[in-house]
């Protein structure tokens, strides 16, 4: 019996009509580790609401639109150089774990977190180095360089990557909503301060660093209570040539998902910097002010990933497959139907209550990206099975890659045409072109 196999019965039972009680099986794992996730985004989505509301009422739109370009930019260079080694974690450290061989496991998380520290001190220098060239173009002056520069490196230096593949490995999920739930709640005291005391773009940066470094310092803290420290602590930390050779494609894997994530951008923080460039701060700031709020629906389904990656990598059977994906999809399309009326309904509302009457403007931007939110969100399923394959990391990357080239393309007609509103449809074109090539490909990927 080969290995995927043994893994399958083990965590599946052996039954002849086990494919059916495997799927429910799945569905029940990713329905329960979803629930956690969405108890600590609930708690995000709370909280996100007062605090960006006390940054906007505090700052205005065009100082807002500065907050926003500062914050975005150092969240991109973040995912930028990183290599979301929580999925190389639960993609490899599976197998380990079923054999019960804590040497190959522990030489796996030591080495991710060795990538982790890299890409953190790549992204520093990078930072550096493009503040010091740049900053002046950029419209940041010597006191708000300095707050922008220590809020990058501490961005950088709390990627916490490596302890949440660790804690999703162990299907620790309570513990990870409970790490993720610092972070609403660290930013909702300090701009509450900063609101009341120093309400200043460097006020509100220094607010958002602290809540990184104690969300990071969460995670770890759960590292060493629930005891995986002592894999990162053992002999021979760093042995990148036995680890290569234990985890056939992990080169390969490694480079695909920071290829992907690095894609991911184009729907993310890169429209907020074209806008910021070629619109103005003020555009950026209402950019930013509905970003958040649709990007709402694209946590969701980064939850439903997270949620499903570990139990797609265990399932082997193409039928199982195949049901479990027409399930999420299903369920995800229902969720982002209710999604968009709400948006549509409240969406005005939402956005002047939470920024003030100027940000009313921002409603065609909404619906856009909440359309964009909602496609990505009834194909996550697809990315998910088509990455924890391990070969189809290269379709999603080359599906990305096309269909952001076709956002790019999008953006140049269209921003000059209609401004903000502009990128934001150039955005829902790339998410629909993205879910049209991973449909595409799918059959392929799962026939392997």
């Amino acid at each position: 019996m080969s290995i995927g196999a043994r893994l399958s019965a083990r965590f599946r039972g052996r039954s002849a009509s086990g494919g059916k009680f495997r799927l429910q099986g799945a569905m029940g794992v990713v329905a329960r580790n979803l629930g956690w996730l969405l108890a600590s985004r609930g708690v995000v989505a709370v909280l996100s609401l007062f605090y960006i509301g006390f940054a906007t009422r505090s700052l205005g739109v065009k100082d807002f639109g500065r907050f926003a370009l500062v914050s975005g930019a150092s969240q991109a260079l973040a995912t930028l150089v990183a290599f979301q080694t929580w999925q190389i974690i639960v993609r490899y450290g599976i197998e380990a774990q079923a054999k019960g061989d804590m040497a190959r496991l522990g030489r796996l998380f030591r080495t991710c977190a060795a990538m982790d520290l890299a890409s953190a001190l790549i992204g520093v220098v990078m930072a550096v180095t493009i503040l010091e060239l740049w900053g002046e173009a950029f419209g940041i002056g010597p006191t708000l360089l300095r707050a922008t520069l220590i809020f990058t490196v501490i961005q950088l230096l709390t990627i916490r990557s490596t302890p949440t593949g660790v804690l999703r490995l162990r299907d620790r999920f309570s513990s990870a909503a409970v790490a993720d739930s610092v972070t609403p709640i660290m930013r909702f005291i300090g701009a509450a301060l900063v609101m009341w005391f120093h309400p200043t773009v460097q006020g509100f940066l220094f607010a958002w660093a602290l809540a990184e470094l104690a969300t990071a310092l969460t995670y770890w803290a759960l590292i060493i209570r629930g005891g995986d420290w002592r894999l990162f602590a053992s002999r021979g930390w760093f042995d990148w040539r036995q680890v290569i050779a234990e985890n056939p494609g992990f080169v390969r894997f490694a480079l695909s998902i920071n290829a992907n994530s690095t894609l991911n951008l184009s729907s993310k923080q890169v429209p907020l910097l074209v806008i910021g460039a070629f619109v103005g701060t003020s555009s950026a700031g209402i950019f930013r002010l509905t970003a958040q709020l649709a990007q709402a629906l694209a946590k969701l389904s980064q939850m439903l990933s997270r949620a499903a990656f570990a139990e797609v990598v265990r399932m082997v059977e193409r039928e199982s497959i195949i049901r479990l994906i027409r399930r999420m999809a299903l369920g995800s399309a229902l969720g982002s139907l209710v999604i968009m009326a709400i948006v549509v309904a409240i969406g005005r509302q939402a956005l002047e209550t939470i920024g003030g009457p100027g940000f009313g403007v921002g409603y065609p931007v909404l619906i856009a990206l909440s359309a964009a939110g909602c496609v990505e969100l009834t194909i996550v399923g697809l990315e998910t099975v088509m990455t924890a394959n391990g070969r189809g990391a290269h379709d999603v990357f080359v599906a990305r890659a096309v269909s952001v080239a076709i956002m790019a393309a999008a953006a140049c007609v269209l921003i000059p045409l209609l401004s903000s509103l502009g990128m934001a449809l150039a955005v829902l074109i790339g998410s629909v072109s993205a879910g049209v090539l991973l449909v595409i490909r799918l059959p392929a990927v799962i026939a392997r």
